[in-house]
């Protein structure tokens, strides 16, 4: 219990340092999603979700841009998404390094 608490303390510490970044690429993938949706002809809520949808590289195909523009923009909003989802994965690894070195520490200094 005590290294769950620990993780979830060290991810969110380093979701806070990242935050800007991470809001940022956040931001990026919806304009792009928009602008891709106002020239295909979808409405906001559907082309945000074809933006997270894409990045989240899920992609069910039930949108999908047509024209070579809203294309070109979706293999960047992957390559957006991917780069987020690396940094979330690289905190929570972090997290769990630290999590257990400090779990570990208290063990073996009883």
């Amino acid at each position: 219990m005590e290294f769950t608490v620990q993780f979830i303390y060290m991810f969110g510490v380093g979701i806070y340092h990242a935050a800007p970044l991470l809001v940022f690429l956040m931001l990026l993938i919806i304009s792009l999603g928009l602008s891709i949706g106002r020239r295909e002809g979808w409405s906001r809520s559907d082309s945000v979700y074809c933006a997270f949808i894409t990045a989240t590289t899920v992609g069910y195909g039930d949108f999908r841009p047509v024209e070579t523009s809203g294309k070109f923009k979706a293999i960047i909003i992957a390559l957006l998404g991917l780069i987020m989802t690396g940094i979330l994965v690289a905190l929570g690894v972090k997290a769990a390094e630290l999590g257990f070195k400090q779990v570990n520490e208290v063990i073996f200094t009883l």
